[in-house]
């Protein structure tokens, strides 16, 4: 009896404490179904998902260069999934992937048995894919020691509410595209892009094992960072396929046997090509999104980087990938040249450079002495080399030396008829000179600027065939500046062409020309051409003193190959919002009026030739062997502090600067820091590199128009000659002194007879 009772009691408590479990276990589960450990999405919100995505920048042949995002993610549809992917996923993360409801009960209790029961860790995780989607969409909370339980649960809430709105190509679809990939990367596409530059679609076998491998531990089987880990976890994917059936044994070797092959793209900001270019499209963008209040159609404004927009750019993807090799290329002998021709006595060495940065921080409170010790702590540090970033154990003056030493360079190449840019370089690597040397930087143009004064010339009157002497001149009321010439192997005795003088840069004579021309003449000319920076009145603009922005000295010289008329240049062709609606559109500025006539257009460009041809850019011809159609200028300015060149094709401008952030230093010599060695083989390189390309044929082909018998008559004079016997009669001498303002005239010596140029051409 006794026995019974006890056994009745047992039966009791034992239904009472089962029951209270399951009182505890479905209070428990109502209590998060419900929302009281946070809201849990309703079917319509799942229905509406709306991830956010990153914006792409393509070039004009929409080739994919950069992405502004928060997280690097780009949505595709299912068709764009090759099958072997698919099948890579299932036989890898979830086999029963068709048979459940997001939730698979018996992964679940083969997990519970043998991982908590039996201790064996090879039963899997037990999560679905659709599982994963739940937590990859909404993420997971802290809930202290009960966390583990409640974002499971939560997960298989959202799974199962998944299951009931979407088809499995649905969840195959969102899943693939919400992924979290190594690199900070979301979506398949974007991880295809970013490790193989290619499209999901493109994946072959290995790549897509790769890429699914990856998902077990996107950092411990990143490709990039542990390539043979990476391979191992690729092999395990491919047995599960051929486990499942999905692909064959032959297949599966076959694949295995293949080393992975990473074409690795940096589509941030900041890294990969055309980063400046990149940062300058968002500040555009930006700008365009707020000027135009172009909205979303909820009345909102779109975000750059979760919106997902496109926007299409007139960049050449390949030809800025040749002139950033072409700049790399020579800017990493050239540095090393520029730091052996000062050896020990280099000026980023100077302790001034110290005392500078003291002074600065003194306004802390620190004493002088106090600053420079703390500057000398050496601490880890990544800098940037030429031969590859390294970790140093540098100090904060060691870091400013070191960054101090280097030569940066801007490159600009335009489409003149439109003004579409091709090709940006705004430094040498944005990551560590963020300083943009084609729309910030303002430098002293030099040599470059002396066409502007030709051809303000010419369209004042002056005679193509006018002679100038070489002689030096001071000019006293000019602080008695005298000008003169790098090189000194020309008669002094004798007068040369302007023809002759151009293109051999020849400093007096430019002045001269100047002299006769006007200064403001000259400036208006410039201001014709596109120019709009102040330039101030004085002699030294024909030397090139102006500061300018290289893009302002592309534009002027787009005029020569553009009908005489600046083409502005311009970036962004469309902006379209993630559904492909267009929400702007940009054409080129067209400019109404030219800058100059045809007659003067002619005759510069056949003069700039000759800059090429025999000039101070001759070695475009001996040296790089090119043999394309082209017309230039070199430049170097005051002291060799930059470095200059302009290369004017048919259907290409190209704008190349060369020199150190820090105007306190320049090349140690002229032979070393002339625009002739300094920036024009970053423009020879890149030809050389279209040249080798047929798909550049229709730049590296183009020719000049023919010149017309006139004027090739106005050019048909002699390269020197004496003076004339009635100037030496009656004209005597030029002086050594004078005044410049008081020659300063509007035209040449005869122009009241030759008058102001009238276009016959124009139109």
């Amino acid at each position: 009896m006794m026995k019974k009772l006890f056994k009745n009691r047992w039966v009791k408590w034992g239904s009472r404490i089962i029951l209270g479990l399951l009182i505890l276990f479905f209070g428990f589960y109502a209590s998060i179904y419900f929302g009281l450990w946070g809201k849990i999405p309703s079917v319509k919100e799942l229905a509406q998902l709306n991830q956010s995505q990153a914006t792409q920048v393509l070039d004009k042949d929409e080739v994919l260069i950069g992405k502004f995002y928060t997280y690097d993610r780009e949505s595709i549809a299912y068709n764009d999934f090759p099958q072997h992917l698919i099948d890579a996923l299932i036989a890898t993360e979830d086999v029963r992937f068709y048979e459940h409801d997001g939730v698979d009960n018996k992964s679940l209790l083969r997990v519970f048995f043998k991982t908590i029961l039996l201790s064996d860790e090879s039963s899997g995780g037990g999560s679905t894919i659709t599982l994963q989607l739940a937590k990859n969409l909404y993420g997971r909370n802290d809930y202290g020691y009960l966390s583990i339980v409640v974002n499971k649960v939560r997960e298989s809430i959202v799974a199962k509410r998944i299951e009931e709105i979407y088809s499995k190509k649905e969840i195959l679809t969102l899943y693939l595209n919400t992924v979290p990939f190594s690199d900070n990367t979301y979506g398949i596409e974007s991880a295809a892009n970013k490790f193989f530059n290619s499209p999901t679609s493109e994946l072959n076998l290995p790549e897509a094992a790769t890429l699914i491998g990856s998902l077990k531990a996107n950092h411990s089987y990143n490709p990039r960072l542990f390539p043979e880990r990476s391979q191992l976890r690729r092999d395990v994917v491919l047995q599960q396929m051929t486990k499942y059936g999905y692909i064959s044994e032959a297949s599966s070797r076959q694949a295995m046997q293949s080393k992975i092959e990473l074409d690795y793209q940096d589509y941030a900001t900041s890294d990969g090509s055309a980063a400046y270019f990149k940062q300058q499209i968002k500040r555009q963008l930006e700008k365009v999104l707020e000027e135009k209040s172009i909205k979303k159609a909820d009345g909102s404004s779109y975000n750059i980087n979760t919106d997902g927009l496109k926007v299409y750019t007139t960049l050449d993807h390949q030809l800025q990938q040749y002139a950033e090799e072409a700049m790399k290329e020579h800017m990493q002998k050239l540095q090393a040249a520029f730091e052996n021709a000062y050896g020990k006595n280099a000026p980023w060495l100077d302790e001034k450079l110290q005392i500078s940065l003291a002074k600065k921080l003194k306004k802390q409170g620190l004493k002088e002495e106090q600053i420079i010790d703390s500057l000398k702590i050496a601490k880890k540090t990544e800098v940037f080399n030429w031969e590859g970033n390294r970790v140093e154990n540098i100090s904060t003056l060691d870091s400013l030396a070191h960054y101090l030493k280097f030569l940066n360079s801007g490159l600009l190449a335009l489409e003149p008829q439109s003004g579409a840019v091709r090709a940006y370089i705004g430094g040498i690597d944005y990551r560590y000179f963020n300083y943009d040397h084609v729309l910030q930087s303002k430098r002293q143009v030099g040599s470059t600027f002396k066409p502007i004064v030709y051809t303000a010339a010419l369209e004042n009157g002056m005679d193509p065939c006018e002679h100038f002497s070489i002689k030096a001149v001071t000019y006293t009321d000019e602080k008695n500046w005298t000008p003169t010439n790098a090189s000194d192997k020309y008669d002094e005795d004798l007068n040369y062409s302007i023809e002759f003088a151009l293109s051999r840069s020849i400093n007096t004579i430019a002045v001269k020309v100047l002299q006769e021309t006007g200064i403001n003449n000259v400036i208006s000319q410039a201001q014709k051409m596109g120019i709009e920076s102040e330039i101030k009145e004085v002699p030294s603009i024909a030397l090139g003193s102006a500061e300018l922005h290289l893009a302002e000295l592309a534009k002027a010289y787009t005029s020569f190959v553009n009908n005489s008329s600046p083409s502005t240049p311009f970036f962004i062709t469309k902006i379209e919002d993630k559904n492909g609606k267009t929400l702007a559109e940009f054409s080129p500025e067209k400019s109404t009026e030219k800058a100059f006539s045809n007659e003067t257009r002619d005759l510069m460009v056949e003069i700039m030739q000759s800059t090429v041809n025999e000039g101070t850019a001759k070695r475009l011809r001996s040296t790089y062997n090119l043999r394309n159609d082209i017309a230039g200028k070199t430049g170097t300015t005051q002291d060799n502090k930059d470095g200059w060149f302009v290369g004017v094709t048919p259907k290409l401008v190209t704008v190349v600067w060369v020199g150190n952030d820090d105007h306190r230093i320049g090349f140690s010599s002229t032979g070393l820091g002339q625009g002739a060695n300094s920036a024009l083989p970053i423009f020879a390189k890149m030809m050389q590199k279209m040249n080798a390309n047929k798909n550049f044929n229709s730049i590296t082909q183009a020719k000049f128009d023919e010149p017309s018998d006139d004027i090739l008559k106005m050019l048909d004079c002699d390269t020197a000659k004496k003076d004339g016997f009635f100037k030496r009669l009656f004209g005597g001498k030029e002086k050594k002194e004078k005044k410049f303002e008081e020659e300063e005239k509007d035209g040449g010596f005869f122009s009241f007879l030759k008058g102001k140029k009238d276009d016959k051409e124009k139109d």
